[in-house]
């Protein structure tokens, strides 16, 4: 680790300890997302990080959403998670096509914390070592107005901006018609600079073979041009949640 990066951790924890919160049981790793989604400016990373410590502990009290609470949304099987990029990223596909947008929008919140806990998990070797990260999928294949959903592709990525600094990896957007483009204008006002920077739309030939080959043939499903077979996110099993994230 860089010197100047040292110091920015020490005067990062030190800023959170003077706002009332602890790192104690968090490594360098984990506040050293927070330090880069600020700019390496320790008060600000200091206050994104109680705010999220904050977040966490009401909205997420047991460390983790069970299935059980959002059995309703597992049930449209419109999350599926493949396994590890060739850059050692979790996969995870969004089929838009069938998704509905939600009429309650605390439990669509508790689904996407679900399911990006799930995802970011399964990439650990043993416990969590704070700056894994994940690729996404939105496909948009075959969707319909009915199930445009602005509202919920805002919470999703205002979630991973400001609750999950730095775990998106690269999000590609497969299959846009027409009709979305303006939708997805309206979304991407929403998305900060560094985000904004890993969100790829394909939409030729090259970028679908760079999109295959960042990822990995062995891990992308066969109908993107890889070799592996579609696997609901409610089918992976994991260790035990508790056991693996921080809490």
């Amino acid at each position: 680790m860089e010197k100047n990066q040292e110091i920015a951790l020490t005067e990062m924890r030190k800023s959170v300890q003077k706002l009332g919160t602890s790192t104690e049981k968090y490594e360098d790793p984990t506040l050293m997302r927070f330090l880069i989604a600020r700019s390496m400016d320790p008060d600000k990373a200091a206050k994104m990080f109680v705010q999220w410590h904050k977040w966490r502990a009401s909205f997420v009290p047991n460390g983790f959403i069970s299935d059980s609470e959002v059995s309703d949304a597992l049930e449209d099987r419109k999350i599926f998670l493949q396994g590890l990029s060739k850059d050692g990223y979790p996969l995870m596909i969004v089929k838009a096509s069938k998704h509905f947008p939600s009429k309650d929008h605390l439990q669509f919140k508790k689904f996407v914390v679900h399911l990006l806990d799930k995802t970011i998990a399964s990439s650990f070797r043993g416990r969590e070592i704070g700056n894994e990260k994940l690729i996404g999928i939105l496909d948009l294949q075959q969707i319909s107005y009915k199930n445009v959903d602005a509202r919920g592709l805002i919470t999703g990525f205002q979630f991973l901006q400001s609750y999950y600094p730095e775990r998106l990896a690269k999000c590609f957007i497969l299959n846009m018609p027409w009709f979305f483009v303006s939708v997805w204008r309206m979304v991407s006002r929403f998305l900060d600079k560094a985000t904004a920077e890993k969100i790829v739309i394909v939409s030729n030939e090259d970028e679908t073979k760079n999109f295959i080959k960042e990822v990995g043939e062995e891990t992308l499903p066969e109908e993107y041009g890889g070799r592996a077979k579609l696997v609901p996110l409610q089918d992976v099993v994991l260790a035990p949640m508790e056991d693996l994230l921080y809490k």
